[in-house]
């Protein structure tokens, strides 16, 4: 998926031999989902969807599934986020990349919360997903990297159980674009989503960055998600942020 994916596993019996297939599931499904939906693959699905090869119908059944949750992302964030990607010289391209990796990583934590008396931390780039399956154990600390200094963090979030999510340009440039103009967005320099299911989380922040300058106030109509908005010069906006995550 081009992107670094650690699992941790804390719990009574977290190094032992037993463990090691749930791990080895929870990065096949990760593997799964980059072989169908990666637009850097030729045979993936959406390479061959893309191509006319196949159509929706006639493609892997999570590709429907994903397209259905595009839809509903579209309508949620008021049209902020869109997976259909306009051409230059006209028309649209479905691309649901922007939502397949809280997808695919959100089925994958599945895996890991099922493991009973275990708590568990898998941060798939910078990207978490988190639960504790055991009452005496902390909460995990999650760092929120500063995008105007990647040296340091600008906040923690304590999860106990849910997501976190951030969309900015620190790490990979302008990649985020606004549906309605075509062109990267402005005002902003990250924001932070945090939540029930890493799949809204990222969607959330994806379409919060899209729409710049706006994107606290929406995000204050989100209830139960908590959010930190930081602008293009450093200033940062605490939605919820101590009360939705602190458990």
């Amino acid at each position: 998926m081009g992107m670094p994916v650690s699992a941790h596993v804390r719990g009574p019996r977290a190094r032992e031999p037993g463990l090691e297939p749930v791990l080895a599931q929870v990065f096949a499904v990760l593997r799964r989902a980059d072989a169908v939906f990666s637009t850097y693959r030729p045979d993936s699905e959406i390479s061959r969807l893309a191509r006319g090869e196949v159509d929706l119908a006639g493609a892997d059944p999570d590709v429907a599934e994903v397209a259905r949750l595009c839809e509903l992302a579209r309508e949620r964030t008021g049209g902020w986020f869109d997976a259909d990607l306009p051409l230059p010289g006209g028309g649209t391209r479905f691309d649901p990349t922007g939502l397949v990796k809280g997808w695919a990583v959100q089925r994958a934590a599945d895996v890991l919360a099922a493991v009973p008396d275990h708590d568990f931390c898998l941060n798939a780039g910078g990207d978490v997903v988190a639960g504790c399956g055991r009452e005496d154990t902390p909460d995990w600390q999650v760092g929120v990297e500063d995008p105007l200094d990647r040296s340091r963090l600008i906040d923690v979030a304590p999860l106990r159980q849910g997501a976190v999510a951030t969309s900015g340009t620190a790490a990979r440039g302008a990649h985020i674009y606004d549906p309605h103009t075509g062109r990267p967005p402005v005002g902003l320099a990250s924001v932070t989503v945090v939540g029930p299911s890493l799949l809204w989380a990222d969607v959330y922040a994806t379409a919060a960055f899209a729409r710049g300058p706006g994107a606290a106030e929406w995000l204050s109509g989100l209830d139960g998600w908590s959010a930190l908005v930081v602008g293009a010069a450093g200033d940062a906006t605490r939605i919820r942020w101590a009360r939705a995550v602190g458990g």
